[in-house]
């Protein structure tokens, strides 16, 4: 197992010696049973004070990581101890994987060290940037995802993403993504939403009420479709089912005499005083968590991370 120890740090040899082994344990980098460097020679090949090498292997000893056995030295316990990983730790232990890959394709500390800073030194996302070439759906989606998340989002087609993606964290619907990975620098990030699936979205409508008029509303013409798909399988009879495309004059007619308007999240605050709206949101709960979680990721500060 490779060690690396960096003096003048905030974090103690010590410490330094406690986790790495811990990581190496947990990584299967140390098998059970195998027998760790003695006090004296880790001391010098690392020019450590033994009191500190000696202080690191009781600590970890008392963990029940490692034991002592009289005169032949200190060993991986058999059996892993139960504990809970913190934060930090895992943070730890996903570091120390990036290491062994580096050193596993021959990458060398310096030059691993040098890519770390790079990364370490770029701004921090502040907003998200959903890539999507229909106009109306990307105004839907946009909607959604600023009516769950904090962070601004902006939205763009395929010609503008490029120029836009500074500071962003790029996103797009599913039947796109190979579409906009093509439009995006290689190595860029990207995102997927997922759609709610229609079964999902039909519980509060079965059974269908009988001889009860609902409107659809949308300026996507897509979601005209689907929506009637949707209440159509849900047994709706297709009279009683008012289509209006909000792009078109005096779309609002004949809305008021509804039980109620299905429509997407803009529409929905476009429909006139009376009309009950159900707004159908079109990503599923999946994606709206995977953004709230990288929005807590990049606004998040150290301490509470740690």
């Amino acid at each position: 197992m490779q060690l690396w120890f960096a003096r003048g740090s905030e974090v103690s040899i010590r410490e330094q010696l406690v986790t790495q082994v811990i990581l190496g344990i947990l990584g299967d980098d140390l098998a059970p049973g195998q027998r760790l460097p003695s006090t004296r020679e880790l001391a010098r090949r690392f020019h450590l004070h033994p009191n500190t090498v000696s202080a690191g292997y009781r600590q970890l000893a008392r963990d029940r990581w490692v034991e002592y056995r009289h005169g032949s030295g200190v060993f991986v316990r058999a059996n892993k101890p139960e504990i809970q990983i913190s934060p930090a730790l895992a943070l730890d232990q996903m570091i120390a994987g990036v290491f062994r890959s580096a050193r596993k394709q021959g990458i060398s500390l310096p030059v691993l060290r040098a890519r770390l800073r790079q990364w370490l030194e770029l701004q921090p996302p502040d907003h998200f940037l959903l890539i999507e070439p229909d106009e109306e759906l990307r105004r839907i989606v946009a909607a959604e995802i600023q009516q769950a998340v904090s962070l601004p989002v902006m939205s763009c087609g395929l010609q503008d993403c490029p120029k836009m993606l500074d500071g962003s964290i790029a996103v797009a619907l599913p039947n796109r993504v190979a579409t906009v990975r093509q439009a995006l620098p290689e190595g860029t990030e990207l995102l997927t939403l997922r759609l709610r699936s229609v079964p999902s979205s039909l519980g509060q409508w079965l059974p269908a009420p009988a001889d009860a008029l609902v409107g659809i509303a949308s300026k996507w013409p897509e979601f005209l479709k689907l929506a009637r798909t949707m209440l159509s399988a849900a047994g709706f009879h297709p009279d009683s089912l008012v289509l209006r495309d909000v792009r078109k004059p005096n779309w609002q007619r004949g809305l008021k005499q509804t039980a109620a308007v299905v429509c997407d999240s803009v529409t929905a605050k476009e429909l006139p005083a009376g009309c009950r709206a159900i707004p159908f949101s079109l990503l599923a709960e999946t994606s709206i968590d995977e953004l709230r979680r990288y929005v807590e990721f990049v606004s998040r500060p150290l301490e509470a991370a740690l």
